[in-house]
């Protein structure tokens, strides 16, 4: 999920009950981060780290 531009004071509790609102019980988040997401010189996202950040959680 990306935040659009000018919904920077979105907060983790505004996406989770949103998602509660939308989709069955299993499948809501945990928890949200709020980061850039890492990419590579030509654009593509390194998953790896995402996968390594998910680790970490």
């Amino acid at each position: 999920m990306a935040l659009k531009e000018g919904s920077a004071d979105t907060r983790e509790e505004d996406i989770i009950g949103f998602c509660r609102e939308q989709l069955a019980s299993y499948k809501l988040p945990k928890t949200v981060v709020f980061r850039e997401l890492p990419k590579t010189s030509t654009g593509k996202i390194q998953k790896y780290l995402l996968r390594d950040w998910a680790r970490a959680l």
